[in-house]
């Protein structure tokens, strides 16, 4: 039986965007209602009562991640795809970026430096090379370079190394975290785009070391933000994302795709800074009330590379 376009909004601790959102989808009086949901113990095949849910938090709930997966398919459309959410890492993106086109520091995935409890090099790791071949890994990518969690967010477990040693120290710091380490690029100017619908972008100067954007309408020369929008757009079809941020280090004009696994990105008030804060609410909603009147289908994965 067809249900009423209904969006549920998914959110952990954040205090602006969702009731400017829910707000705002009520004033467009378009039929469509947006609430937060409640959850409880789920029986299988249980109806959701939703046509569209927006996902905030997932990445950090189990449970929700789980029920996302039954909601899609019950029929739901959910924001962001949770199949491709869960399957994406930084090593994944750094592949279908080189494949699609898009400039991207060098990139190599490491073994992890520990296992879980009942692993060991000489049974359970017979596929696996070792020790690590350490001297190829600095030949690809040079110093300095950047070491991360491929899973990770937020700027957790990132470092700058600048020589070796540094790179071994917080190497064998990192437990059971899947590492990746990057070429570094030297940025004349770093921007993030918010990427809504794969269809909207807004790019937004940022300055990483203060964790601030700098509203500044003039900050990229014309050629260079035409470029962003459109590597943005490539990236995220490609992931089938609609609601993720990209972030560029723009160095002698190109701009190289630094992280662009944030499929659920920042939206509050506060660090947006409210121009940029507006932008967001007002394209959620028109993106938010489509998708809950006319749903489209969450798949198992994402959309086939380079499709749009």
């Amino acid at each position: 039986m067809a249900i009423e376009p209904r969006i549920g909004l998914l959110v952990g601790r954040e205090w602006s965007f969702p009731p400017a959102f829910i707000d705002a989808v009520a004033k467009r009086q378009s039929g469509v209602v947006a609430e937060y949901i409640k959850l409880d113990a789920t029986h299988m095949a249980q109806q959701v009562p939703y046509t569209l849910i927006i996902d905030r938090i997932s990445h950090e709930v189990g449970f929700y991640r789980t029920f996302l997966k039954h909601a899609t398919r019950m029929g739901v459309t959910v924001v962001n795809n949770p199949f491709m959410w869960s399957a994406d890492d930084k090593f994944y993106d750094a592949t279908m970026a080189v494949q699609l086109g898009v400039a991207h520091p060098k990139t190599m995935v490491l073994p992890n430096k520990d296992y879980i409890a009942g692993i060991s090099h000489a049974e359970s790791l017979r596929n696996l090379s070792y020790p690590l071949d350490w001297a190829r890994v600095a030949k690809h990518i040079g110093f300095p370079c950047v070491l991360k969690d491929a899973h990770g967010g937020g700027w957790r477990d990132v470092y700058i190394c600048q020589s070796m040693d540094e790179l071994m120290t917080h190497y064998n710091s990192s437990g059971t975290l899947t590492m990746v380490v990057q070429e570094f690029v030297k940025w004349d100017q770093y921007v993030r785009c918010m990427v809504l619908g794969r269809e909207h972008v807004l790019p937004m100067p940022y300055d990483p070391g203060a964790r601030a954007y700098i509203p500044d309408a003039g900050y990229l020369s014309k050629e260079v933000e035409d470029r962003c929008v459109r590597d943005a757009l490539t990236l995220c079809r490609g992931l089938g994302y609609d609601m993720n941020t990209v972030e560029f280090a723009v160095k002698d004009g190109i701009p190289y795709a630094i992280d662009f696994m944030n499929p659920a990105p920042d939206m509050d008030i506060n660090s947006l800074t409210p121009s940029y804060f507006e932008w967001v609410v007002t394209h959620m909603t028109d993106l938010a009330i489509k998708l809950a009147t006319a749903p489209r289908p969450t798949t198992l994965t994402g959309p086939p590379i380079g499709s749009n």
